[in-house]
């Protein structure tokens, strides 16, 4: 009778610990992924004002 007791926990057991198995899921986003690209943007206005103060430096000299 121990025997069966003791088989019937441990089967009991299993069956606790198997029903509480994590699940992992993979999905895609479901928004759009978006990158910001405003390195040209930003090198491009500090070339005109590197440019505007060239000429400035030109036409009227500190020194």
């Amino acid at each position: 009778m121990a025997y069966y007791r003791t088989i019937f926990g441990g089967l009991a057991l299993l069956l606790v610990f198997s029903a509480c198995t994590p699940t992992v899921k993979v999905e895609a986003p479901r928004e759009p992924i978006t990158i910001n690209l405003n390195i040209k943007l930003d090198a491009e206005v500090r070339l005109r004002v590197e440019e505007r103060a060239k000429e400035d430096v030109k036409n009227k000299p500190i020194f």
